[in-house]
């Protein structure tokens, strides 16, 4: 058993419904089944310790009245779980909408992160929810923010401010995730700048996830801001010194974390755009030592902790079903998990 009780370990639910459901992809794996999976989890006495989930549908439905919030709450109470971060569902196809897209657009991008934050508190409230934030991306494609660069990032800011207020009348912090498939948070100096835009660091932060920030260093979608040289080999040295530089910048904004493997390359499935491929922490392409590489993040730049993130979570997304249905794959991921603990944890 691991000496540290801190970070708590979480497993994602979403990978049960990213990039599946529509037509040519595999169909969505229920919340149930995930929850089970997860609770079933076991490497040397050690477990998970809650779950983090999207409220959208299949999988929750963001209009869900209050017994249904309490159905879920008693749920995952009784796989001895409980709920951290949830994501908000502010995609067109879920009800959302761009955040740099119309009026319209914009307004129904701010609604769903209200009734987001309207059921995280609720979950609060009944206790089932210790910490976590709401997670939040900008809801639009690199293409078509690139038609506008300033004026568009202009948008999202307003959009991510009003949002971020509205959250705040909750209780809630909103978390926007750094991924190569949103526009303006496709880079770590787009994501920087939209931050720094926002300019509400108690109500707005960084969610940083390793295989998606991995792709940051490479300048994928946005090659001025490539931080290692195109011939990068991963040498240990080279790879050090970028990600020093990268997290440096963003570290001051995490307020959650995301434990993930990537092997540089990128995927999309389903609706779901091309953005950083998620690898099994067991892939041998994988070019992240993930142990070790959490300490970017959870560590400041001197190397000691931060101690800011209460709860960490493994995001994996587009495996296949015959993956996802496999106790051993969630086995084999929280063993990773309990070595960034037993790296980074504190008691």
């Amino acid at each position: 058993m691991s000496k540290n009780v801190y970070p708590k370990l979480h497993n994602a639910a979403w990978p049960g419904i990213v990039g599946k459901g529509t037509p040519g992809a595999e169909p969505a794996i229920d919340f149930d089944t995930i929850l089970n999976l997860t609770a079933k989890a076991e490497v040397n006495g050690e477990k998970f310790d809650g779950i983090n989930l999207n409220l959208a549908a299949p999988h929750f439905d963001i209009d869900s009245n209050d017994d249904a919030i309490k159905r879920l709450a008693d749920k995952v109470h009784a796989h001895g779980l409980v709920i951290g971060s949830v994501g908000a569902p502010v995609w067109a196809p879920t009800g959302g909408g761009s955040s740099m897209g119309s009026k319209d657009d914009r307004k129904r991008f701010v609604t769903q992160v209200r009734k987001a934050c309207a059921i995280a508190q609720k979950l609060t409230k009944l206790g089932i929810r210790p910490d976590g934030i709401v997670r939040i991306d900008s809801a639009c494609g690199v293409a078509e923010w690139q038609e506008a660069p300033q004026d568009n990032t202009q948008k999202i800011i307003a959009t991510f401010k009003e949002a971020a207020r509205v959250a705040g009348d909750y209780g809630e912090r909103l978390a926007a995730e750094g991924e190569i498939c949103w526009g303006a948070m496709h880079s770590w100096k787009f994501m920087l700048q939209l931050l720094e835009g926002v300019g509400l660091p108690e109500l707005l932060g960084f969610q940083a996830d390793m295989a998606h920030t991995l792709l940051f260093l490479l300048g994928y979608n946005a090659p001025q801001h490539r931080i290692v040289p195109k011939n990068f080999s991963w040498d240990p040295s080279s790879f050090h010194v970028a990600m020093k530089k990268m997290t440096a910048a963003l570290r001051p904004w995490t307020i959650d974390f995301h434990v993930a493997q990537n092997d540089a390359t990128v995927k999309g499935s389903g609706t779901h755009d091309k953005t950083g491929r998620h690898c099994l922490p067991t892939d041998v392409n994988g070019k992240l030592n993930i142990a070790r590489d959490a300490g970017y993040w959870l560590r400041d730049g001197r190397g000691a902790l931060t101690k800011k993130i209460k709860h960490i979570c493994w995001d994996g997304c587009m495996f296949t079903n015959k993956i996802l249905l496999k106790q051993q794959t969630w086995n084999d991921i929280l063993a990773s998990m309990v070595q960034v603990r037993e790296n980074h944890g504190w008691q």
